[in-house]
């Protein structure tokens, strides 16, 4: 899930929104403002109902980030790394760069977001007592009241024990407390988070077929969100069992063809990719020091015209970007720190910083097949999501 717009640092974590958010904030604000509180809140102009639907959506995506950050906070807590929160269409994610390391620690970092948005509702529905009982009973005390109603309706929801939904996260950290098995624990947690899905589709598209809600479509979004998300997360599950203790210098590619920062595009052209058409080239300054890492669908969406003048440093990613691992590193750690890195590989440094190695999916792919499993790791990790919220004739659905 990648953020397309960057919300900086929050609590010492990357956030972001995908441009999907916008979607569901449109739905918010005009679910409210044009169908929710006309409706139960008559007499006002359409401006005020206006800026109170943009007002409670804002809050509303307030306390989903609150809910994500609780996770991240938590995460770090335990030991646990945290690349980015993303904000998106039905809700967030919090990308763990590791996995748990005890069911314990698996049960406080889900348990926390459920926990954080019940939390936030009982904090909405104090305000909107209090606002009441000063304001009297009108359009604000409303506002405030949906905002609590939704919360908790969000915590109760996640709270189903279906992964990735948090209660898929309590149902594996209390099988794996219970078997000992962790790989055993998460299946099963994917199972049940695939089974659930497989039903909200089902009921989705007989609300659609019966005529009875156009909600049925929201209803089977969702579940095939989530049986995808289940399924990648059990196939990422096996793939880091059958990876268990491997290595990346076991893997990875070494002694990569590389280039020159100051190379223009051109000349990389004509040097290497015309002859070796390889799809990853390192950049080493001269120093020996890493410097970015160029691809063919970077060198591809360079003009021709003006591929004599580009340096190759200037379509590099930047080493920051570039996932970095030691070659006595476990491989499946690598793989959870490559989940949504720009260009999909990854190098390998020595203790001094130089490039002694590259890790590309065809390098990822060979240790799947040696393993004797077919596939890929992906996946996200802690996706919290809401069911549809009906409101009257302009109801409109909520994710979180």
């Amino acid at each position: 899930m990648r953020s397309s717009i960057s919300l900086g640092r929050i609590a010492g974590v990357q956030v972001g929104l995908n441009i999907s958010v916008v979607v569901i904030v449109a739905i918010l604000v005009f679910g409210l403002a044009f169908g929710r509180f006309p409706l139960v809140f008559p007499g006002r102009s359409w401006a005020v109902y206006l800026l109170a639907g943009i007002v409670a959506a804002v809050l509303f995506m307030a306390s989903l980030l609150a809910h994500e950050l609780a996770h991240a906070i938590m995460a770090r807590r335990e030991g646990v790394g945290v690349s980015r929160i993303t904000l998106w269409l039905l809700g967030g994610v919090a990308e763990l760069q590791s996995e748990p390391r005890s069911p314990g620690a698996d049960f406080r970092i889900a348990v926390v977001g459920p926990a954080t948005s019940l939390a936030a509702g009982v904090v909405f529905a104090v305000v909107a007592l209090l606002t009441s009982a000063t304001l009297g009973p009108g359009l604000v005390a409303g506002m405030f009241a949906y905002l609590a109603g939704v919360n908790v309706l969000l915590a109760v929801f996640n709270l189903i024990p279906a992964a990735p939904l948090d209660g898929g996260r309590v149902l594996r950290a209390a099988l794996w407390a219970r078997w000992g098995d962790r790989v055993r624990a998460a299946i099963t947690a994917a199972r049940a988070g695939r089974g659930f899905g497989y039903g909200l589709i089902a009921l989705g598209f007989l609300q659609v077929v019966t005529g009875r809600s156009f909600d049925g479509l929201w209803l089977a979004l969702i579940g095939l969100f989530l049986v995808n998300a289940a399924s990648a997360e059990e196939q990422q599950t096996r793939l880091g069992s059958a990876l268990q203790g491997v290595r990346v210098g076991e893997v990875m590619s070494r002694h990569p063809v590389v280039a020159h920062p100051d190379e223009t595009v051109a000349e990389l052209v004509d040097r290497v990719v015309m002859p070796r058409r390889l799809s990853t080239y390192p950049l080493v300054g001269d120093d020996g020091s890493f410097a970015g890492l160029v691809t063919l669908n970077r060198v591809r969406h360079v003009d021709p015209a003006v591929r004599d003048v580009t340096r190759v440093r200037d379509i590099a990613c930047p080493p920051a970007e570039v996932p970095q691992a030691r070659p006595d590193e476990l491989l499946i750690e690598l793989l959870a720190r490559m989940r949504g890195s720009p260009d999909g590989r990854a190098v390998v440094l020595d203790p001094e910083g130089r490039l002694i190695g590259l890790l590309t999916p065809t390098d990822i792919s060979r240790a799947v097949q040696t393993a004797d499993l077919h596939g890929h790791a992906s996946g996200l990790r802690g996706a919290d999501l809401a069911p549809p919220y009906r409101e009257g004739p302009g109801h409109h659905r909520d994710a979180a």
